[in-house]
């Protein structure tokens, strides 16, 4: 039987959202992804460090790390895999985008059942759509994980193929940025590349641990912005996220890969807990 969603919004279960919440009519506000297992996040000290400089980056006060634990384990218990989303919104206003004074920031935790990857995205690769939408540059809001997640859903919106498992991403200059849910790296040879998101994109926990986890595989690892045609050569192309961990991208397009052992070999690494 699938687990019934359940939510807290402020600690608590039976109250709603106030349609004056800023998360709601501005998508000011942020938020995180991550699995739970046992009532324990996995990699919590990164999510929570994470949540709290996107929420510095927006001049919100993030909630303490103690509390948004109590959340998790009040609406998780000791249920075997979940998947939670931490929430944090300015809180409520008066209309017009001018941010009040003061302000109380909403905290919403979200639990669901984690998404029932098919089997072969994690033993053959995975098939990826080349969107049309093109990200928009704003290096104020790049690499927070904000509620504007419009240019997302238009571009989740370009197929409904269940084969295809994301889509990727490029800006309005042709750069690689990301999957609509996922980051991504190209490898060639003994080099491991992530686009740069300093411009756009988000910069998702997962991405930051493989980057740091590469020298342990042999690779060197690199930030750096780089064309379609770039990932089009590479030899290995591995989306990731909190998740699923590291899927290996095998077609688009035209474009097929033959199966590599990196998604593999890095999933194996992403599952220590730190």
């Amino acid at each position: 039987m699938r687990m019934n969603t359940q939510y807290l919004i402020n600690g608590r279960h039976d109250v709603a959202l106030t349609p004056l919440d800023r998360g709601l009519a501005y998508g000011d506000g942020v938020f995180r992804t991550f699995p739970v297992r046992l009532g324990k996040v996995h990699c919590w000290e990164r999510h929570y460090r994470q949540l709290s400089e996107d929420c510095k980056a927006l001049g919100i006060v993030c909630p303490q790390a103690s509390l948004l634990q109590h959340d998790v384990a009040l609406i998780c218990g000791e249920t075997e895999l979940a998947a939670v989303k931490i929430i944090v919104t300015r809180g409520e206003g008066a209309r017009g985008y001018a941010v009040p004074a003061l302000s109380q920031p909403t905290r919403i935790v979200i639990k669901s059942a984690m998404p029932d990857y098919p089997e072969p995205h994690f033993t053959e690769g995975v098939r990826v759509h080349l969107c049309q939408l093109r990200l928009a540059e704003q290096p104020r809001l790049a690499g927070i994980k904000h509620l504007n997640r419009l240019e997302n859903v238009l571009a989740r919106m370009e197929w409904v193929d269940p084969k295809i498992a994301d889509g990727v991403l490029l800006d309005a200059e042709g750069r690689v940025i990301e999957c609509t849910m996922s980051n991504l790296f190209v490898r060639h040879g003994n080099t491991l590349t992530t686009p740069d998101l300093s411009r756009c994109g988000v910069a998702g926990v997962t991405r930051q641990r493989v980057l740091e986890m590469a020298p342990l595989l042999g690779l060197d690892a690199h930030v750096s912005n780089f064309d379609l045609d770039h990932l089009l050569a590479a030899d290995e192309v591995i989306a990731c996220n909190s998740l699923f961990g590291a899927w290996q991208v095998r077609h688009m397009g035209d474009r097929t890969w033959e199966v590599g052992t990196l998604a593999a070999r890095l999933r194996n690494l992403l599952e220590q807990d730190e």
